[in-house]
This record gives structure tokens, C-alpha cells and sequence, in this order.
């Protein structure tokens, strides 16, 4: 059982809000699970939700998009572009949602071994909003991050 934490949520400048969280599991399988969708597939999403649409061109300038759907049949679509992979330990893409005209939020994804248990590993995730405004806007979104990384914690589980 994956025990390694919460979620913690800051807003260190009025454009960013960092989430970080502990994983028990190694930076390459998180790293997989981040980035290849028949991970992302399996636990993506909060509570409620699927995500029957995920693809992905795993490349600096290559595309991704998805679709995370609600039980009720709600949809929620989401796109971008990766800008810089470092396998196991970054990701910075951008991302855009197709429900609200909130420009480009950048996305920076930190893995961090920890240096006395390799199968323990740190996320941290960075949003930048074009405005405080739009992160303020945004500032809802730790509860359903939340809810997916705990999917994700036990996703991990399984492949361990």
C-alpha cells in the first residue's frame, strides 16, 4: 500500500501553484506513468472520471490531448505541446483546456529520487498561469489532483 503522503499546495507567486507529493515508486516507472497513455488511462483523473481519449507524442514540439469524462457523461478537454523531457526526472509542457479561454498554462514536472530509497520518489508539478487571475481561477484544482495522485499512488502499487 502506498503510504508515502499527501498532497501539499502552495502559491509561492501570484502566477504559480506548485503541487508536490511523495510517491513509493521509482522516478522511471513514475516517469512512465506521467507520460505513456496506457498509464495514464488507468488513473488519470479525480474521482468519477475516465479518460477514454489520451494521445500522446512523446517528443519535445510533439502534441498531447485528452479527454477525462464524468460518470454522468460530462467532458473535459485538454491539449498541449511538450517543450522539454528529461526522462526520469522532467517534464514542461504546456497546457490548454477547451472550456474556458484561459491561454497557455505551463507545466513543469520534477522527479526527485530520494537519495536513501531509490523506489521513493517526489513530484513536484508547476503550474505558471498567464494571470493571477486565471491561477486564481484555477486555484480549485489541487482537490482534484489530489484525488488522481491518489489514484496514481495506487495505480503504482499494482505495477510493484
Amino acid at each position: 500500500m502506498n503510504n508515502a503522503g499527501t498532497l501539499k499546495v502552495t502559491m509561492p507567486t501570484g502566477r504559480e501553484i506548485v503541487m508536490t507529493r511523495d510517491f513509493d515508486a521509482p522516478g522511471d516507472l513514475l516517469y512512465d506513468a506521467l507520460t505513456q497513455p496506457e498509464h495514464l488511462q488507468r488513473w488519470q483523473g479525480p474521482q468519477g472520471w475516465s479518460l477514454p481519449v489520451c494521445e500522446v507524442d512523446l517528443k519535445v514540439g510533439g502534441p498531447w490531448r485528452s479527454v477525462m469524462r464524468r460518470d454522468d457523461g460530462v467532458e473535459f478537454h485538454m491539449g498541449g505541446v511538450y517543450r522539454e523531457l528529461l526522462p526520469p526526472r522532467r517534464i514542461v509542457r504546456t497546457e490548454g483546456y477547451g472550456h474556458a479561454d484561459w491561454g497557455e498554462i505551463l507545466v513543469t514536472i520534477e522527479l526527485v529520487t530520494h537519495p536513501d530509497d531509490p523506489h521513493r520518489t517526489t513530484l513536484i508539478s508547476t503550474s505558471l498561469y498567464p494571470t493571477q487571475e486565471i491561477r486564481d481561477a484555477n486555484a480549485g484544482v489541487a482537490q482534484g489532483a489530489g484525488q488522481s495522485f491518489d489514484k496514481l499512488a495506487a495505480y503504482l502499487d499494482s505495477l510493484q
